[in-house]
């Protein structure tokens, strides 16, 4: 079972389709910031990723990008703001993305369903470790 970490500064049905489509593909997921600010967001979700208390996350703001770049000041988090289902798929393909950011202003559910879907079923291309490692 995948282990997903979640926070959010701010919920929304966005933030409920994100945890119940988790939930749905079988994932155990623990919330870990609710209504924090956006660095504070980041921050804890980047954490628990590259601690190892999970094995992926998923963090939401209004843009998506302070919680990205929040998650990002961690050292092993690898978050990508993405607004489709194929820049998730290549945000773990070639980048090994650990952090998925969610913009909540402009996501709609179907979309952040397929997003989720993508960065969950994407595996690294170890082809690309090199590069990867590099960001470490």
């Amino acid at each position: 079972m995948m282990r997903v970490v979640f926070g959010t500064d701010e919920r929304t049905p966005v933030t409920d389709v994100i945890v119940e489509a988790l939930r749905q593909k079988g994932c155990e997921v623990t919330t870990v910031a609710d209504g924090e600010q956006w660095a504070d967001v980041g921050r804890a979700v980047g954490e628990a990723v590259a601690q190892g208390g999970a094995d992926r996350g998923v963090v939401c703001c209004w843009t998506g990008t302070g919680v990205s770049m929040a998650a990002n000041k961690v050292a092993g988090a690898r978050a990508a703001l993405c607004t489709d289902a194929e820049t998730a798929r290549g945000a773990r393909r070639w980048n090994d993305a650990n952090v998925l950011a969610v913009g909540l202003r402009l996501t709609a559910p179907e979309v952040a369903r397929e997003m989720l879907d993508a960065f969950l079923t994407t595996e690294a291309d170890e082809a690309e470790r090199a590069q990867v490692t590099r960001l470490r």
